[in-house]
């Protein structure tokens, strides 16, 4: 039990890119943080993910927007939507309205070891896969599958789409296929020397897109290749692809994509699910948080930049909380992020209709792609920071 004047104990169950978000916006506010990985080591499989202005300035702020930087690559003017034959539809927003916070593409395994990396080492105990919970008005319990219970005043959810701690908050919720599965991978750029460099790219065709973008230093292309599905499949980031099947989804698209593909020698894939956005995401000393609380599809790229807004506004909250205080930040937390995220998650599923073509007339679809830069800004320029701070001004 936390003593008066201690800062408050925390517990964050789930060791990926939200919850070391969450740990690192924590201790940046003076919060004595934890974060509880059931991995044996920390992180993450996969290949890409786009950090986005609204989250880029959130992690400047607490020292990471350099690491970020050296890392990554960065993702910038002549980024462009095209039709599958190559016809050019629009450009790709890649700043905030500022010009001055802008994109990067990052490998995952990169971005969690940045993340990691900022951490003190005896804040991340890995091997601890959380299968109990309880609570009463005094504290918050987490037990653990090696036999360990720990307590907090608050315990924060970050275990992601197959959150095991959602149920102590909400009924599981049936997951939504949305009919498609992706592949995807990683091709050295030295292999393709004639691939622009510094730019995404994305080709958009029946029931099928193809995205494209740099990682690391610009050293690797990640590419993502989207294709209908009609047999159940699995959310996985491991289950590995057929690269022949790959390339004829692609094999009469714009000569860019299939040249790449030929390069291509292994591809993973895994089918896209999200959930139907959560009546609540907090009940008593625990909230969700990142896909925990809002799984999404990823045709905004915003599944861990959605996270890092969470992490950060819920630090706000938190700060200055005391122990009796923690429900009623942590409702104040939601009741900032929810709406948001819903918006994104449905934004998301929009999103994606409008790049595999499901239009009568394309010609309105490329309207809603150039049209699409409205709420892009809309996602850019917003400061999770501040309008934590803002709420809880008014509160």
């Amino acid at each position: 039990m936390t003593v008066a004047g201690d800062p408050i104990q925390i517990v964050v169950v789930g060791g990926g890119i939200g919850g070391l978000a969450a740990a690192n916006a924590l201790l940046h506010r003076g919060m004595d943080v934890h974060v509880y990985e059931q991995a044996p080591e920390l992180g993450e499989i996969g290949a890409g993910v786009l950090i986005t202005p609204n989250s880029l300035r959130l992690l400047d702020r607490f020292g990471i927007g350099d690491a970020i930087a050296a890392v990554g690559a960065t993702v910038g003017e002549g980024s462009r939507y095209y039709r599958e034959d190559g016809a050019t539809v629009a450009p790709i927003l890649t700043v905030d309205s500022s010009g001055w916070n802008g994109m990067f593409g990052v490998h995952r395994a990169d971005l969690v070891g940045v993340l990691a990396d900022a951490l003190p080492a005896d804040r991340v105990h890995t091997g601890h896969r959380a299968v109990s919970f309880a609570q009463d008005e005094r504290t918050a319990v987490v037990g653990f599958d090696n036999g360990a219970e720990v307590r907090a005043d608050a315990v924060i959810a970050a275990d992601g789409i197959h959150s095991v701690l959602q149920r102590y908050v909400v009924e599981p919720s049936a997951p939504v296929d949305s009919g498609s599965v992706a592949y995807r991978g990683l091709v050295p750029a030295e292999r393709v020397p004639w691939w622009p460099k510094g730019v995404s790219q994305l080709w958009m065709g029946e029931q099928r897109h193809f995205l494209v973008y740099p990682v690391r230093r610009g050293t690797l292309i990640n590419y993502v290749g989207f294709v209908p599905s009609h047999q159940q499949t699995v959310e996985s980031w491991t289950a590995e692809g057929d690269v022949q099947t790959l390339r004829a989804e692609f094999a009469t698209w714009d000569s860019p994509v299939p040249r790449l593909l030929a390069e291509v020698e292994k591809t993973h894939w895994w089918g896209l699910y999200d959930r139907d956005p959560l009546a609540t995401w907090t009940r008593g000393r625990l909230t969700l948080l990142g896909d925990a609380a809002h799984p999404m599809l990823p045709h905004l790229g915003q599944g861990a930049n959605q996270s890092i807004e969470d992490a950060v506004a819920l630090s706000v909250f938190l700060a200055d909380a005391t122990a009796e205080d923690v429900p009623e930040a942590l409702r104040h937390y939601e009741d900032l992020r929810r709406g948001r995220t819903t918006e994104v998650q449905l934004g998301a599923r929009a999103n994606g209709r409008r790049y595999d073509s499901h239009f009568q007339d394309l010609a309105e679809r490329d309207a809603e792609i150039a049209g699409s830069v409205r709420f892009r800004s809309w996602l850019y320029d917003y400061d999770a920071e501040a309008a934590a701070l803002e709420a809880l001004a008014v509160r």
